[in-house]
């Protein structure tokens, strides 16, 4: 089944990189010193809006999907635990706020997902970053790929790495 990818119905599309990069300050745990204090506070304050806004966005576009299609019910599903992270407080205790943000940027992470795969924007399943229209790109045939009829877009750069060792 080839599907067109929906587009937003903003003429400006949502600014993932821009949440991308606030997810960097959390994400991944073992990479980064997590901002503490009033920044943390502030970076939280920013997934939120973020995942208000992804919320919003992805609701939107996946009420024009029928009902019965899969990324519309993984996008509400998705949409579901975001509602959950807004609406739960973090725990008591020195680590609480750190490990609520980084539930909340998870989650904003797993939004931004659904939005770029129902607006047509995609990920590089090499280098896990996303697929810009200016990026140079080439096809890639995953090796599970159901007899050559399923196909991914990568990054010119990412081809020339090696595959690691399955």
């Amino acid at each position: 089944m080839t599907r067109t990818p929906l587009t937003p119905a903003v003429t400006n599309p949502v600014d993932t990189d821009t949440m991308r990069g606030t997810i960097a300050l959390l994400l991944p745990q073992e990479a980064v010193q997590p901002p503490a204090g009033a920044e943390l506070a502030t970076t939280t304050a920013k997934l939120r809006g973020h995942m208000e806004l992804m919320i919003s966005e992805v609701t939107e576009i996946s009420a024009r999907l029928p009902e019965d299609d899969i990324p519309r019910y993984c996008a509400l599903a998705c949409i579901g635990e975001a509602r959950g992270k807004l609406s739960a407080a973090p725990a008591l205790g020195p680590y609480g706020e750190l490990s609520y943000a980084r539930k909340m940027a998870r989650t904003l992470t797993a939004l931004c997902d659904h939005y770029e795969a129902l607006t047509g924007q995609g990920m590089c399943v090499a280098c896990d970053r996303p697929l810009r229209a200016t990026d140079e790109t080439i096809t890639y045939s995953s090796l599970y790929d159901s007899a050559g009829t399923a196909t991914s877009r990568i990054h010119a750069g990412c081809a020339q790495r090696p595959r690691p060792a399955l």
